[in-house]
This record gives structure tokens, sequence and C-alpha cells, in this order.
């Protein structure tokens, strides 16, 4: 009897394995390996790499243990070698000690590559277009300096141009994510992250939190469509030319708690995703990655703070007041 249960626990085995892959999904269904962007593609070639790399050492170990525990087996007829005083072989302290430093060597090269690489802009040849993303509760809220346009909860974006995402938010710690174009990254209140992603080609994916932020969480998704540059500018010329813009009052409600539809704006306050991030950040510098926004108040700042000005002596004597305050500028992190 006890002959027979076992190929029919391994048939329950072989047939639980292959339920949970169909229930996963299939194809397309896998975003996290579905690149569709170069920064993507990077991240989809770093976890193979690593994949690769520990099943060198897994199935290795897998297959000796499962070997060693039925060569060593206690029953009567094994006839295995039995050296109670067998304590020390330099051989394969060499193999098992010399193995995995190549591998973590190797791994190690090819992880600080590609996070250095993510950090910078993944088509050198295209100038990347700024979106400045802020996470509320619970809804995202995307505002395009460039074409002074906003929306919530809808992103669109031109296929085969970088953009730069600089990231923050008014509400608790959030995680912004599209995993068809890249990684995630924080955001948070009183600090700016940024992220680049680039579609290749047009099509539309699903974007959306993921660091828990309460009640509303699971509603914290968003569509991201990418089309052609002209597609895209006769989007932003309707949405200009059709839709009212965002007041300050307008603002007032989106940030607080609750769900919302897709919205469009024609325009919103100038200055407002500085205002949201300086709100929070107790009198420390904002920092972008080196934004334009950036490049413009440094400029200003340099203007004023020329010797001998009397702004320059205002600046310095603020300065010299904060200067103790350590930077809350974050460095982009990828995940997986």
């Amino acid at each position: 009897m006890s002959g027979g249960k076992w190929p029919r626990r391994l048939q329950l085995a072989v047939l639980a394995a292959l339920a949970s892959i169909m229930l996963a999904g299939c194809g397309s269904d896998y975003v996290v390996l579905n690149p569709k962007g170069p920064v993507a593609q990077t991240q989809y070639d770093l976890i193979m790499i690593s994949i690769i790399l520990c099943s060198i050492i897994i199935i290795p170990v897998i297959a000796l243990t499962a070997f060693i525990v039925y060569r060593y087996r206690d029953t009567p007829n094994n006839k295995a070698t039995y050296k109670p005083n067998w304590a020390h072989s330099t051989k394969l302290e060499v193999i098992w000690w010399s193995i995995p430093i190549v591998i973590i060597a190797i791994l190690g090269y090819f992880t600080v590559r590609d996070t250095y690489a993510l950090k910078e802009n993944p088509n050198k040849e295209v100038q990347p277009m700024v979106i400045q993303v802020t996470s509320l509760d619970w809804k995202w809220l995307f505002t395009y300096p460039e074409q002074n346009i906003a929306t919530v909860n809808y992103l669109q974006i031109p296929a085969g141009v970088p953009v730069q995402f600089q990231i923050s938010a008014e509400a608790p710690m959030n995680s912004f994510w599209v995993p068809e174009l890249g990684g995630q990254i924080y955001a948070m209140a009183g600090m700016t992250t940024e992220l680049y992603l680039q579609a290749d080609h047009p099509g539309e994916f699903q974007g959306r939190g993921a660091n828990f932020t309460g009640e509303g969480f699971a509603h914290m998704q968003f569509n991201v469509k990418a089309t052609s540059q002209d597609e895209f500018d006769q989007w932003v010329k309707e949405v200009k030319g059709t839709t009212p813009a965002m007041s300050k009052e307008d603002y007032e409600q989106l940030r607080k708690p609750g769900l919302s539809d897709v919205l469009t704006y024609s325009s919103f306050p100038e200055g407002l995703f500085e205002e949201i991030v300086s709100k929070y950040s107790h009198g420390h510098p904002m920092e972008t990655g080196g934004s334009m926004h950036d490049s413009m108040h440094m400029d200003g700042d340099k203007k004023e703070s020329a010797p001998g000005s009397e702004a320059g002596e205002k600046k310095d004597e603020s300065a010299h007041s904060t200067h103790h305050m350590p930077n809350t500028a974050m460095t982009p992190v990828m995940s997986h």
C-alpha cells in the first residue's frame, strides 16, 4: 500500500506546481519580466544575470543535499563508506569558498554598473521630458511643467522619448511604479526622488503605488499611455483647449483623503510642485537630481549672492543660520 501512495503523492505535487504556474498567469502577465523600454530592459537583464549566477550555487546544493540524504540513509543494506573521524578536505574547502567568491564578485560588478547607468538618461540623443509626480491620499497627481497641464490618475507620454520623473508626496510615503517600464522609487513628503523611464513603442501600461498607504491604497493605480509624438502633441492641445485650469482650491480638494476619477487640467498654479515639496522640507534645500528647475534656481542664487550686494549679505546670513541642517534629497533606488 505504501508503494502505491508515493506515485499518487508525486502526481499531486506535479499538478499543484502546474496549477500555481497557470494561476499566476503567463506571457505578458508577468509584467516585471516583460520590459517595454530601455530602463526595464536593463533591470530585466540584471534580474536574469542574478538568477543564472545564483542557480550555479543553488542547483548543485539542492542536488547534493538530495544525493547525500539518499546515499547515506540509515538502512540495513546501505554500503556507503563510514568515516567517523573525517573532518577536513582542503580540496573541498577551496571549491566551496572560491566559487561563491567569484560569483559574488561578478554579481557585484553587474549590479554596480547597472545601478549607476539607471540614474542617467537612457537615451543620450534625445532631450528628456520632465513630469512631476505627487502622491496624494489616494490618487496620483501628474504635472507637466513644459506643457503646463496636469492630470490625475492618468499619464500620457511620447514613445521613444525619455521621461525624467521628479517624485514627491503630500501624503504617507508611497512608491511610484510602472513595472513594464522600470523599477519603483519612493515618493516622500518634503523630498524629491528622480527616475528615468522610456517606452520604446506606443502602448498602454499599468502604473501603481507599491507601498501601503492606508484605506484607499488598492485604488492607487493609473494608466500610462505611450503614443507617437504627434499624437501626444495633439492630446496636449486638446487638454489645453477643452479642460478647466487647476486652481489652488482644486488642489486643496485633491489633497484631501479620498478616491478620484481620471481628471485633466489645462494648467496648474505656477510652482505648485516646488511648493508641495518645500511645505514639508523644514527649511532643507530642494534637490531633484540636476533638474532644469534647480539650474534656474542656481543661476538666480548666483546673481542674488554676488559679492558686496545687499541681497548677497542677506542670503549669507540666512545660509549661516541653516547650513547645519542635513540635506534631505534622496538618491534614486532601483527595486526589483
